[in-house]
C-alpha cells in the first residue's frame, strides 16, 4: 500500500491559520478571593480614588477658571493633575468593581482599551514631567526666553508623545494569537504581562519592552541632572527668590521620585519580587495620584489661595441658589 502523506506545515503557518478570537476574555489573579481579606482593599481602594478625584479635579478647575493662575507652571500642574486623575479611571474603578465578584475578568477588547488608554497617559505623563524640569530650568536659569507659548508647544507634544506610544504599544499586541492561557498575573492589562501569554514566539515584543526600559531609565537620569544643575544655580545666584525656588524644586523632584520609582521597579528591574509586584502598581494607580496633589498645593501659597477662593465661590453659590 502507498504511503499517504501530509505536506509539513510550519509553526507560523499553523499559527496564522488559526482562530485569534479563541480567547475572549482575561483573568486577573492579584485580587483575592477571600471573604476576610476583601473588605479592606475595598475601602482602601474607594478612599484613595475619592481622594484622587477631590484632590486633582479642583486643581483642574482652579487652574482654567482663575486668570492668575495662567501662567506655563500651573498650565503644566493642571495637566499633570488631568492624567493622574485618567490614569486611575482606568484601573481604580475596575478594581473596586472586582473585589466581591467571583469572576474577575476584563474583555479581550477591554484589555485592548485599557493598554491603550494606560500607555497614552503614562508616556503623555512622562513628557510633562520632562516639560516641568525644563520650565523649572529655563524659569531660574534663564528667566528672558520663556514664553507661554512654548510651554502649550510643550503640552500638545506631550498628549502626542503619548499618543504614538500608546500606538506602537498597541500595534504589536493587538494581532498576536491568544489561542492558550488567559490568566493575568494582574489586576490590571499591563502590556508585560498580557505578552507571556500568546501561543507564538515574542521576542520582538520583548525587544520592544526592554527598549521602553531604556528610554524610561534614560528620561529619570536626565531629569536628575537638570534637577541638580537647577539646584546647583540656586546655590550659586541666592536671591529673596531662591527658598520659593527651592521648595518648589523639592515639590519636582518628589513627583519624579514617586513616578520613576515604580516604574523602574515594574518595568526595570531585572530581579522580580513578588511582594513589590503586588504593592507597586496600587502605589502608583492609588497612592500617587492622591499625593501629587498634596504635594503641590502644601508648598504652593498662590494654589492654596486659589483653592480657598474656589471653595468660598461654591459655598456663595449655593447659598444664593
Amino acid at each position: 500500500m502507498k504511503e499517504v502523506t501530509t505536506p509539513a506545515v510550519s509553526w507560523n503557518e499553523s499559527i496564522s491559520d488559526m482562530n485569534y478570537s479563541m480567547v475572549t476574555e482575561f483573568i486577573f489573579l492579584r485580587l483575592s478571593n477571600s471573604q476576610e481579606l476583601q473588605i479592606f482593599p475595598f475601602v482602601f481602594f474607594v478612599v484613595f480614588y475619592v481622594g484622587i478625584v477631590c484632590g486633582n479635579l479642583p486643581i483642574v478647575i482652579t487652574v482654567a477658571s482663575d486668570s492668575y493662575l495662567h501662567s506655563p507652571l500651573y498650565f503644566l500642574l493642571a495637566n499633570l493633575s488631568l492624567i493622574d486623575l485618567c490614569l486611575s479611571s482606568v484601573t481604580a474603578p475596575k478594581m473596586i468593581a472586582d473585589i466581591f465578584s467571583k469572576h474577575k475578568v476584563i474583555s479581550f477588547k477591554g484589555c485592548l482599551a485599557q493598554l491603550f488608554i494606560l500607555y497614552f497617559f503614562g508616556g503623555s505623563k512622562l513628557v510633562i514631567l520632562i516639560a516641568m524640569a525644563f520650565d523649572r530650568y529655563v524659569t531660574i536659569c534663564k528667566p528672558p526666553r520663556y514664553t507661554t507659548v512654548m510651554c502649550v508647544g510643550l503640552v500638545a507634544a506631550a498628549w502626542g508623545t503619548g499618543f504614538l506610544h500608546s500606538v506602537s504599544q498597541l500595534a504589536f499586541a493587538v494581532n498576536l494569537p491568544f489561542c492558550g492561557p488567559n490568566e493575568v498575573d494582574s489586576f490590571y492589562c499591563d502590556l508585560p504581562r498580557v505578552i507571556k501569554l500568546p501561543c507564538t514566539d515574542i521576542y520582538r515584543l520583548d525587544i520592544m519592552v526592554i527598549a521602553n526600559t531604556g528610554v524610561l531609565t534614560v528620561c529619570f537620569i536626565f531629569l536628575i541632572i537638570s534637577y541638580a544643575i537647577i539646584l546647583v544655580t540656586i546655590q550659586q545666584h541666592p536671591s529673596d527668590k531662591s527658598s520659593k525656588a527651592l521648595s518648589t524644586l523639592t515639590a519636582h523632584v518628589t513627583v519624579v521620585l514617586l513616578f520613576f520609582g515604580p516604574c523602574i521597579f515594574i518595568y526595570a528591574w531585572p530581579f522580580p519580587m513578588k511582594s513589590l509586584d503586588e504593592f507597586l502598581p496600587v502605589f502608583y494607580y492609588v497612592v500617587t495620584p492622591v499625593l501629587n496633589p498634596i504635594i503641590y498645593t502644601l508648598r504652593n501659597k498662590d494654589m492654596k489661595t486659589a483653592l480657598k477662593w474656589l471653595r468660598k465661590w461654591h459655598v456663595n453659590s449655593r447659598v444664593k441658589s
